[in-house]
């Protein structure tokens, strides 16, 4: 188990892509200095990584995914929260807002505009896995 600074459950965030693009939400509150992120939220007792990362991205934007492969985990630098990548595919449904409280906006982003929403880099194998599927 990799060490974590903070009490908080871990994490498990969403790497969807479809159509070259990669999905992003807007959190109506900031987690530290992060406004835009993956869709995910907490592992809950019982539940593994892929599966808490499919249910959070259907309560978050009421997109249907699975989980195809895990991407890593590390434990977060600004927030000290652990945190796990999965690489999902959509099985069904359109993008949007659907947890009114938790999230203000929904985007399909490009390669090149990741930058604009995530002004720091992403986690290595996150960039490594969207480098090799997305146009760029």
């Amino acid at each position: 188990m990799t060490e974590t600074t903070t009490d908080l459950p871990a994490l498990s965030m969403a790497v969807v892509v479809s159509d070259g693009r990669l999905l992003m939400i807007r959190r109506s509150e900031r987690e530290g200095d992060l406004l835009w992120a993956l869709p995910g939220g907490a592992i809950e007792a019982g539940e593994t990584p892929e599966e808490a990362a499919v249910r959070e991205t259907v309560e978050e934007t009421g997109l249907v995914v699975a989980a195809v492969k895990p991407l890593g985990e590390r434990v977060h630098p600004k927030t000290g929260r652990l945190m796990s990548y999965i690489a999902c595919e959509v099985l069904q449904g359109e993008a949007h807002v659907a947890d009114e409280d938790e999230l203000d906006a929904v985007a399909w982003v490009a390669h090149s505009e990741i930058t604009d929403y995530v002004p720091y880099p992403l986690y290595e194998k996150v960039q490594e896995y969207l480098d090799d599927v997305l146009p760029h």
